[in-house]
Formats: structure tokens, sequence, C-alpha cells
């Protein structure tokens, strides 16, 4: 028996997210059935998260238990010969049998984009949100430091009953703004259900003055979901990177 750690990248938007579903299609189930037939018997593949209709992943971490000697190479060219055009297998390597890709998943990259003008980019419909004014980047800026450490992010979790804790680290929080495109990267050790798409739908209430950059350290405090910003639309969200290891998770960060 192996255990294969496979990377894949994918663009969400034919898809009710990635968790199998009984009444529509979904990221995993395309992969198992592709990655069963090249491995020519049935598998279930256990995947790093749980990411929402429309949502991408640049890099998401799954692992899948074989009897089969394939090549890693072979899985990865083999594999991505079945699959559809928007999803793709990065990589395959051999793991310990323990290792399980949810739960050894030390921490995880957020990006949310946005294209901030008032006519719309026709090469970013399902990858971006549209937003029609300027952002605010000092406001939001300003704003999203509060995010960062450690906090109960209750105000901003839109259905925490699933959880035993609503706490969580977040490690670095940065907005970066070239031309009419606005990206926030958000890392941090795990993330509550709608979590960083309330963050961005509240740092645009930010930018657009209904919520002050101060007010945040009030509306963390609060724990009260009715208090933070409006959801952000999925298709602007991406899981970027997965992380394995410390050393790579604070790599740079002079931890």
């Amino acid at each position: 028996m192996r255990n294969l750690k496979v990377m894949t990248a994918y663009r969400g938007t034919e898809y009710h997210g990635f968790q199998r579903q009984s009444n529509a299609v979904t990221v995993q189930e395309v992969l198992e059935r592709c990655v069963s037939k090249v491995l020519n018997e049935p598998v279930g593949i256990t995947g790093c998260s749980r990411t929402d209709t429309g949502v991408h992943a640049n890099q998401f971490c799954f692992n899948v238990k074989t009897n089969s000697n394939i090549r890693n190479i072979g899985f990865v060219r083999g594999v991505n010969g079945e699959l559809p055009d928007d999803i793709s297998i990065l990589s395959c390597e051999d793991v310990p049998l323990d290792f399980h890709a949810r739960y050894d998943c030390k921490g995880k990259e957020y990006i949310y984009k946005m294209h901030c003008n008032e006519s719309k980019d026709p090469f970013s419909a399902d990858l971006m949100l549209h937003y029609r004014r300027k952002f605010d980047i000092d406001a939001a800026r300003k704003a999203a430091a509060y995010f960062v450490g450690t906090h109960d992010f209750a105000s901003f979790c839109a259905d925490c009953t699933n959880v035993s804790t609503t706490v969580r680290t977040i490690y670095s929080f940065d907005i970066e703004n070239c031309g009419d495109s606005v990206i926030m990267l958000v890392k941090g050790n795990g993330f509550l259900y709608n979590m960083i798409r309330i963050i961005a739908g509240t740092l645009i209430d930010v930018s657009e003055k209904r919520i002050s950059p101060d007010d945040i350290p009030d509306i963390l405090a609060a724990r009260d979901r009715l208090r933070a910003g409006r959801t952000a639309m999925a298709h602007g969200l991406y899981l970027n990177r997965v992380f394995y290891s410390e050393e790579e998770l604070f790599a740079g960060s002079g931890r």
C-alpha cells in the first residue's frame, strides 16, 4: 500500500466546491473518477480543505492510498490526460501511510482578487470580483492590520456550529495594488466557513466608509456575525498555498 501526496490546481467556476455532493458536480468527484481510472482501482481522495461553489485553488493538496506501482510522473501525466482543462495535477510524491492532507496541514494562504474599475475586465469575469469604484487601499491596510494575531473570529464566520473553537491565528495580511487590481493575501493556521470572504467584504465596507478601520477590534470582540461587513462573492477567492512544515509556513518571516 502506498500513500500519495498530490498537489492540484483548479478553476472552481463550474463546480459546487471541492467536497463530493450527491446532487451537484464537485472537484472531488471529478478527481476521484480520473484518479481511479489511472490507478485501475476505485479510490477515494482526502482533501486538505473544503472550498465553496465558485472558489478557485492555485494549490490544493489531497492524498490517496493505492496498491498501484505507477511512477509518480506517470500518475501526473496520466491523470492530467483524463482531467478537464479546468483541473490540473501539479505534483505527486510518496508519503508515509499516516499522512493526512487535512490534519497534517500547518497553515494555508488565501488570496482575494478584485478588479476595481467602472468597466468590467472581459478576461477575469469569473476570476476576480468586479468592483466598480476606487478601492481605498490605505484604509483597508489599516483595518487588515487588526486581523493579524490570534483572535476569536466568530464575527467572521457564516456558520460556527460545526467547529470546536472559533479562535484562529493570522500570521500575515498583505494588500497589493497594481493598476486596477487589488489582491488581498492572508496566511493563517486555519480558517472558518466564509471567513476570508467576510473579511474581504468587511474591507470593502471599510473602503466605502461604512465601517471605520478602528472598528475592527470591537467587531472581533463582539463575536457577532451581524457586526461584520458583507460576504464578498466567491469567484474572487483562491486557496493559494498549503503548508506542511513550519519552515515553509514561516519562510521569510523571521520567526
